[in-house]
């Protein structure tokens, strides 16, 4: 997501960088650009307006004119107003006292509603909740099996109703609301119909669900990919539902991202989720300061650093293993390893876009391509186990051998070879420096990884 709009916003920034004083016509230019990068990135108009008047009017400034890193300065004040575009106030989902909690998913057809759910009654569960999930999607065919599908393989309860009232979405969500009691679950989610379009059977519908079972939450769920009409939706349903707040599904479809930068302004609702895959724990709560850091390629290492907190390595590397690493005895075995434990959060793609400028390296070398990864993961296990522990076997005849066994080139097994060589010298001189300057030590090659 973003990655249009965060590559254009990073050739401005660079620009202006390059320059060791701005004019008022330097931003003006800038300005200019930014503008149109949001625009291409399908932000509101409105809202394109507002945030480079308030952009400009900061930039102008005399600390900035004068300062010794102008273009430092107004990266500084994009960041700023991107956050506050975004949202500055908290937006996690506060669940009340009140048990068993009820949240009211709504949106129109096809905008991810049922995968939301799931996904949401996932991480809930996650934080030690008990969540029950209730199909009350009467309209849409094989909604209610859809949901009960993702509940079976999540091991998430889903109540359906009565069968007497498998037609009334208002007496299935009361009887999901009793059955949440019965069964002591503490979260109730509530799946709702939507249509292809806006209109008062649908609105009315949700308001009736609403009347009666009184819910915590209300999120609406927008699909990114729809750009400026999911602005518009959200901005219907909010005159006609007052939601709490947004889940915005499908991001990992959508390289502009304009319907995220505009929402919230237009609509005064806070994004509170977003949604980036079809994995049920691909929902993320939504940090507005985290977001606008990673489209200005500043990264996003608090949520890597997370991310990784929440997986278990242990099983990966021990303790002996780290000692050897200190040694400089990098081995093949251990290449894999490392492959396991970035696949664990997201691929290396994923994380060299949580890293600072790792957007452009990414660009830059194709370091992070999957397919690569997986072709050196291929000369690997082409290897023996004797092989693998100890590079100096591979000579020749091996190393033709491995090839062949991959489908690669013997070059393609002597680049591999050679990096795994740089990696192990890299670790003894990282082991060496102690890490007390807080820098790469001297002699590390350049292009590590590049798989």
């Amino acid at each position: 997501m973003f990655e249009n709009l965060g590559s254009r916003l990073q050739s401005v920034f660079r620009g202006l960088n390059a320059k060791g004083r701005l004019s008022e016509q330097d931003i003006d230019t800038a300005m200019r650009e930014i503008r149109r990068a949001l625009l291409e990135a399908d932000v509101n108009l409105g809202v394109v307006k507002e945030f480079t008047a308030r952009v400009k009017e900061r930039a102008l400034g005399a600390d900035v004119l004068s300062s010794l890193t102008p273009g430092q300065m107004v990266v500084k004040i994009v960041l700023d107003e991107l956050t506050e575009l975004l949202g500055t106030t908290p937006t996690k989902l506060v669940l009340s006292s009140r048990v068993p909690n009820v949240i009211m998913l709504v949106g129109l057809q096809g905008s991810g509603k049922t995968t939301a759910a799931a996904k949401l009654a996932f991480l809930l569960r996650k934080q030690g909740k008990k969540p029950l999930m209730v199909a009350c999607d009467v309209h849409r065919p094989a909604a209610a099996d859809q949901l009960e599908a993702l509940g079976r393989q999540l091991q998430i309860p889903v109540s359906r109703g009565a069968d007497d009232a498998h037609d009334d979405p208002v007496a299935i969500a009361r009887a999901g609301v009793r059955e949440a009691i019965d069964t002591l679950c503490n979260v109730v989610i509530i799946d709702t119909a939507g249509r292809l379009h806006i209109d008062d059977e649908m609105m009315g519908e949700a308001e009736a669900i609403k009347k009666a079972v009184r819910p915590d939450q209300i999120l609406m769920v927008v699909d990114a990919m729809t750009g400026q009409d999911a602005v518009n939706v959200a901005e219907a349903f909010s005159k006609r539902l007052d939601f709490d707040g947004l889940i915005m599904s499908k991001l990992d479809g959508d390289a502009r991202g304009g319907a995220a930068l505009s929402i919230r302004e237009v609509t005064g609702k806070p994004i509170l989720f977003a949604s980036a895959g079809e994995k049920p724990d691909s929902l993320e709560e939504f940090y507005p300061d985290r977001i606008a850091k990673r489209i200005l390629g500043m990264g996003d290492v608090v949520s890597l650093v997370e991310k990784a907190g929440e997986l278990e390595f242990e099983d990966d590397f021990s303790e002996s293993d780290a000692d050897r690493l200190k040694a400089g005895k990098f081995t093949f075995d251990d290449f894999l390893k490392s492959i396991k434990q970035m696949r664990k959060l997201g691929g290396l793609g994923a994380v060299a876009k949580m890293l600072p400028g790792g957007g452009a390296l990414k660009d830059a070398a194709g370091a992070m391509d999957e397919s690569a990864v997986a072709r050196s993961e291929a000369i690997v296990l082409s290897m023996t186990p004797q092989e693998r522990q100890n590079p100096k076997l591979l000579n020749g005849s091996r190393r033709a051998r491995i090839a062949a066994g991959a489908g690669v080139q013997v070059s393609d097994v002597n680049r591999l070879v050679k990096q795994v060589a740089e990696a192990a010298k890299m670790m003894k001189l990282m082991s060496k420096s102690g890490g007390k300057s807080g820098k790469m030590p001297a002699g590390i090659p350049k292009n590590f990884p590049s798989f």
